[in-house]
């Protein structure tokens, strides 16, 4: 806990209320760490919130919670960033609901500089600006990561490297059942509950039959 944010705290504290939120991915991991460093911050325990669900979305209770009590001059200190969302539209998202529309300040334990910035409006729009800035690094970076993957398969298919999934092998009892459907003895779609197949694939094999004596599925 550095000094500055210490300071940032105790300054809060004479303006509004300070939530503390905590949130651990799955069961299995320990949301001490956090809880130490809540109390670490004076924050009341009745003060601290937390969830145990993965940060696929908001539909989380002690977040919902805590969110519904901040009122304006309230602080809301959470450990990292990504306490807030997933990826940063959701941060961006979050930011702007506690510190535009709830006009609460945030804390990030783990950036001091954030919380520093939080004490009036010129530091918010500040800190605004760093995230968008954060946030189009990081989409620019996701960007470059899906070119690379793209042009890796394209070279990857000049090598004759094939993807998906590979053809369903013909079913050894194709060439009996593919002469009764020419004889007229039986449909497509009965003729592939026979093989256990689609009607679609019955006709994509009875197709290369026709056209090359053989079918490869």
């Amino acid at each position: 806990m550095t000094e500055m944010t210490n300071e940032t705290i105790m300054r809060s504290r004479e303006e509004g209320r300070t939530y503390g939120y905590i949130r651990v991915s799955t069961k299995e991991q320990n949301e001490d760490r956090q809880r130490i460093a809540m109390r670490e911050c004076g924050i009341p325990e009745c003060n601290v919130y937390s969830d145990r669900q993965s940060g696929k979305d908001f539909d989380r209770p002690g977040y919902r919670e805590v969110v519904s009590k901040l009122q304006k001059g309230d602080t809301f200190v959470i450990k990292s960033l990504d306490r807030l969302g997933r990826n940063f539209d959701e941060i961006l998202e979050q930011w702007r609901l506690i510190t535009v529309e709830k006009q609460v300040g945030i804390i990030i334990l783990d950036i001091p500089l954030f919380g520093d910035l939080n004490k009036d409006l010129m530091g918010r729009v500040v800190a605004q600006l760093m995230l968008t800035l954060m946030s189009y690094m990081a989409e620019t970076e996701r960007t470059n990561i899906r070119q690379r993957q793209e042009e890796g398969i394209r070279a990857a298919k000049q090598r004759g490297v094939t993807f998906g999934r590979r053809p369903k092998a013909v079913a050894p009892e194709f060439e009996e059942v593919y002469v009764q459907w020419r004889e007229g003895l039986c449909s497509a779609r009965a003729a592939g509950r026979r093989l256990g197949i689609s009607s679609h694939t019955f006709m994509k094999w009875a197709n290369e039959r026709l056209v090359g004596g053989n079918c490869t599925g």
